[in-house]
């Protein structure tokens, strides 16, 4: 892992049992992995062409990762939802975490080893070291299953270090605890003319009403 620039990795998991005092229907764990390494491109100005350290780093980056998270969901089919994300240390550019998880390198990786087929979502900012990050989460193979919209955080207290980019897997066993906001595929047609119009009515009755109270 040399190669890398790997300083350290840092796991972070919960295991959610109680939801407003009452056992959930079934444990929900979410986990997360982070590479904190050596950013390639700190202090070489504006690299015109980032792709070959990418190549370089990615999958082996996102291979450790997922490993790590789906180990501690359980196993491979034990991971419902996944994310990603990067924190770009502050003499990087928002670019460098950017190449390392939004490109095939790593996401190709990651999709093929948790067996998704979703588009991953993300998230990256650039913030000094112990800054929290919050990674979004949904369904591997149903992006529009509303239940498994959900996040976790991580912090790492020294990282990132100015020259250094942490980069992110995360995952989850299930969906939010007691998810009842149904899905899309239940949703009614909703327009924004319809909206306006049930106002328009709802403002007309608030006036009628006012109008008999007088």
């Amino acid at each position: 892992m040399s190669d890398l620039g790997l300083r350290k990795v840092v796991s972070v998991t919960d295991e959610l049992l109680l939801e407003l005092g009452r056992p959930v229907a079934v444990p929900v764990r979410r986990a997360a992995a982070a590479a904190v390494i050596r950013n390639p491109w700190a202090g070489l100005g504006l690299v015109a062409d980032l792709q070959p350290e990418v190549e370089r780093i990615a999958p082996g980056l996102a291979r450790l990762l997922t490993d790590r998270v789906s180990e501690a969901l359980g196993g491979v089919d034990r991971v419902e939802a996944f994310g990603k994300a990067a924190i770009v240390g502050l003499n990087g550019e928002i670019e460098h975490g950017g190449a390392l998880i939004h490109t095939p390198f790593f996401g190709n990786v990651l999709r093929e080893l948790t067996e998704g087929t979703s588009i991953i979502v993300f998230s990256d900012d650039r913030l000094p070291a112990g800054e929290p990050l919050t990674v979004p989460l949904w369904h591997k193979t149903a992006a529009a299953t509303r239940s498994h919209y959900q996040t976790c955080q991580i912090r790492i207290p020294d990282a990132p270090r100015p020259d250094e980019i942490v980069v992110i897997a995360a995952g989850a066993s299930g969906p939010r605890p007691n998810a009842r906001i149904g899905d899309r595929a239940t949703d009614p047609v909703i327009r924004l003319a319809d909206l306006e119009g049930q106002e328009d009515r709802e403002g007309r009755e608030d006036t009628k009403n006012m109008e008999t109270v007088q």
